[in-house]
């Protein structure tokens, strides 16, 4: 993997988005086509800003740290993201069980997220499956026996 010299816009706005919790920031990074790939489900433009938006109501101090952006030979954008935060409020994500607050602290292990940008956003995210990764690893770091991602 190559060490990228310039940060596509969209991807740009999208870590941005991400960091400061702004949900509006990270719509405007998506092509209408956007797609959360992981191996259990695929989620779409409304969904991926609904998990967001209920990940933050459920961690009001969820953060995010990451490595300098690297482009696979297939033309992804990688970036190795390290996140987590305390489990402070109840979390209800749309189409899941609710869960109240259990006061854990979650971190997720270091892992690549890879990125697919066109010109109108981006149009794929891919987290790289590790144990404990997200988005399963917040579930399972908060005690739910089955995850459901």
């Amino acid at each position: 993997m190559e060490l990228l010299t310039q940060i596509p816009d969209a991807l740009e706005l999208y870590m941005d988005g991400l960091k400061s919790h702004d949900i509006k920031k990270i719509a405007a990074s998506f092509a209408p086509q956007i797609q959360f790939v992981t191996p259990a489900k695929s989620m779409g433009h409304d969904d991926i800003l609904a998990f967001l938006s209920a990940l933050y109501r459920g961690f009001p101090d969820w953060s995010y740290q990451h490595e300098p952006p690297v482009r696979r030979e297939d033309g992804a954008i990688g970036v190795k993201w390290r996140q987590g935060g305390t489990h402070t409020a109840t979390l209800e994500f749309p189409g899941f069980d609710t869960y109240a607050a259990t006061g854990r602290a979650v971190a997720i292990p270091e892992h690549y997220f890879y990125y697919r940008v066109e010109e109108h956003g981006l149009t794929e995210i891919q987290p790289d499956p590790v144990p404990g990764g997200a988005p399963r690893g917040i579930f399972e770091q908060i005690g739910v026996e089955l995850p459901p991602l």
